[in-house]
């Protein structure tokens, strides 16, 4: 069956934080009125918006890439004031550095902070004996936050609802040509019925799905990895409850209030990626990642992490948050995470979109604001 629709402004794939941001953005700031949001999942942010740290980066992360870093510190106190009701705060946030392998020492690491600007200072001698002293040089008290996704798709869903920006739900956008007056995306609902519409311009930002559209889309020339990752979700005891912490820079980890479920995620450079290839078209991730046997390294990860704190031995493992994760594969060796944003030049009005953390949203609007819509 194929039917035909009006012509769109814009159509956006892809509804994860990004996507619906991009769709409130286009009609609120660029006066777009005709906007179809077009998501393969039943509801909005459900999968990499979901599955992930829920973290909102200060920069601490990131003492390889300067870039990464700096753009984290001018974009976290905007996310903090433009969503308030989604940023947990009331937490006490850590960063240790470990004495063994870390590519940088404890004093570097201070330097770097003050550097870019970020609040840090030496933890009280009460949360350091949370750690091994023989494994961690030194423990830093820092200001970063834990973002709740549910809370920031009640927002989107409130302003697509007050902008007017039409949804599809359970629908995948199969590919994407040339008209004479602008671009075709091909559909297909859940039950396998096809459709397409016409717009003048299309917003791919379907994540783990970018190179995955047919007909006239050219891929994007950045390369790109695919990882199936696991998220452990853990119930923290007493004494870690009020806390993130971050022990870098090598093969560590991190455990993360994860508000969305009242729990924390537990993550490892070593055991959180279960499965990586380079991404190509035709090679569907969502696919590899159904057929993927789930079995969880959470043992591993908790085992290795109690070396360092042993409080972690008396975590309770609740759930795993498998999920595909996109990162550009240039940027591998230094760790950053800027933003993939492709303009194709042999498909006009097409536009690619992905970040790495979710405070890159600012670097993407901003682009947009530099084109003329």
């Amino acid at each position: 069956m194929s039917t035909h629709a009006p012509p769109y402004d814009a159509v956006i794939i892809g509804g994860g934080f990004y996507g619906a941001a991009i769709a409130v953005y286009l009609a609120a700031q660029r006066g777009f009125r005709h906007t179809l949001l077009v998501e393969r999942e039943p509801a909005l942010m459900l999968r990499a918006s979901y599955n992930n740290q829920a973290r909102v980066h200060n920069g601490y992360h990131y003492p390889r890439s300067y870039t990464t870093a700096y753009r984290s510190r001018v974009n976290l106190p905007r996310f903090v004031r433009d969503w308030p009701l989604a940023v947990r705060q009331d937490f006490t946030k850590l960063y240790a550095i470990a004495r063994h392998n870390s590519k940088l020492t404890a004093r570097q690491f201070e330097r770097f902070c003050r550097d870019i600007g970020a609040p840090v200072q030496q933890a009280p001698a009460s949360l350091r004996e949370l750690f091994q002293a023989r494994l961690i040089e030194d423990v830093f008290a820092v200001q970063e936050y834990a973002f709740d996704s549910t809370r920031l798709a009640e927002w989107a869903l409130r302003e697509l609802d007050r902008f007017a920006v039409q949804v599809h739900y359970r629908t995948r956008a199969l590919a994407v040509d040339k008209t004479p007056d602008g671009l075709r995306v091909q559909l297909e609902n859940e039950r396998g019925d096809k459709t397409h519409v016409d717009s003048r311009y299309v917003f791919n930002c379907s994540y783990s799905g970018t190179n995955q559209l047919a007909g006239d889309f050219p891929g994007v020339s950045t390369p790109l990895k695919q990882e199936i990752t696991e998220m452990a979700l853990m119930a923290m005891p007493a004494p870690l409850a009020g806390l993130g912490i971050t022990v870098m820079d090598g093969p560590f980890f991190s455990l993360m209030p994860f508000p969305a479920r009242g729990l924390h995620t537990l993550s490892h450079v070593r055991f959180t990626p279960h499965l990586s290839w380079q991404d190509k078209p035709g090679l569907d991730p969502y696919r590899k990642l159904r057929d993927y046997a789930r079995v969880s390294r959470v043992d591993r990860m908790v085992r290795d992490v109690a070396r360092y704190i042993p409080a972690v031995a008396d975590a309770r493992h609740v759930d795993s948050l498998y999920e595909v994760k996109t990162v550009l594969q240039r940027n591998e060796a230094d760790d950053g995470r800027p933003i993939l944003f492709e303009r194709h030049a042999t498909l006009p009005g097409c536009f690619s979109v992905l970040g790495g953390k979710i405070d890159n949203l600012y670097d993407v609007l901003e682009k947009l604001d530099d084109e003329a819509l």
